[in-house]
């Protein structure tokens, strides 16, 4: 074995994007056994030495027909097992979108705080680094482990990438919430750098309880301006409608959306199509296979990451700064 060269799996659910992420590295993903038991059970094995290696598996947690995000965590989970078990000297779970992530407080009594519990199942196998891509909350995300924990932003790419629509328009960035402000703000500071002017700041009134979305506020000058509603990801497409409809009855002259996780689950297809959102740009961590709606993916950009992960990988085989990929 070349101790110079990193490891890489991806798991059958994510061959594609683990492919992708090869061909940035210039590394062919390594031979794996997955194999499905009559009765819902399932094992994954190497298929060649991992003693002393540096390895990194990959596998995004989002659900989709035939597998939920619990069986995709739980193929994870053993096969970073059966690799320690096999002498791999260090194991990073490359998981660009995680489950469980929005779940990381207690917002009423008795609440679970699986975010947390699911640090606890990685830990348990013993994985020595888990790198993600744009999490919920990342204070939360960063307490909640006690290995090494890395995450990406997909920032830059979709700050580069709505650049060219807006022209010399006077912008705006909003939250969709008062919790994502940070987030916001941190991108309309590399908006307003790539810009080279300066870029308003808005954010949203949003409480749920019990499943049910209220707040009508929205703090922030919107009116005449191209508005960009920014969070970490789109589910049903509610939080960002809601806030995009906010700002156009405000006076808003155009209303974009950018988000890391495109899941569109539930009727997003529809809410998203019929509503004043003029564009979506979203990454691959999550492939858009539930976007059936012609007229929703004609507004729909999804942005590639393989490049950034396999930038990652390589920074952390190096012993590089993972920091230096988000100032870039």
């Amino acid at each position: 074995m070349n101790d110079n060269v990193p490891i890489l799996f991806a798991l059958q659910a994510s061959r594609a994007f683990g492919e992708a992420v090869g061909a940035k590295l210039g590394l062919p993903l390594a031979p794996h056994e997955e194999r499905e038991f009559e009765d819902g059970e399932h094992k994954a094995r190497p298929l060649g030495s991992v003693r002393g290696g540096d390895v990194y598996v990959l596998h995004s947690l989002y659900g989709e027909p035939g597998q939920s995000a619990n069986d995709k965590l739980c193929r994870l989970l053993f096969f970073i097992a059966a690799l320690k078990d096999a002498a791999a000297a260090r194991v990073t779970a490359v998981v660009p979108y995680l489950a469980y992530a929005r779940k990381d407080r207690r917002s009423q009594p008795r609440d679970p705080v699986t975010t947390r519990y699911v640090a606890c199942l990685f830990e348990a196998v013993g994985v020595d680094c888990v790198l993600t891509l744009d999490v919920h909350n990342p204070a939360a995300f960063q307490n909640a482990f006690r290995c090494r924990t890395e995450e990406l932003e997909a920032r830059n790419l979709l700050v580069d990438h709505l650049v060219p629509a807006l022209g010399a328009a006077d912008v705006t960035v909003v939250s969709p919430d008062a919790g994502g402000v940070k987030r916001a703000d941190r991108f309309r500071e590399r908006l307003a750098a790539v810009l080279g002017r300066p870029v308003g700041a808005a954010f949203a009134e949003k409480y749920r309880r019990q499943g049910v979305v209220s707040g009508e506020a929205l703090v922030g000058d919107v009116a005449g301006r191209t508005c960009i509603v920014v969070d970490d990801l789109i589910a049903a497409g509610t939080t960002v409608v809601r806030t995009a409809e906010a700002c156009r009855e405000r006076g808003a002259a155009r209303v974009l959306a950018a988000a890391t996780h495109g899941l569109f689950a539930a009727a997003a297809n529809t809410v998203l199509a019929a509503s004043c959102v003029e564009h979506v740009v979203v990454t691959d961590s999550v492939p858009p296979f539930r976007v059936t709606d012609p007229a929703f993916r004609a507004k729909l950009t999804v942005l590639r990451v393989a490049g950034l992960v396999a930038d990652a990988i390589r920074q952390l085989h190096e012993d590089g700064s993972i920091v230096a990929l988000k100032d870039r």
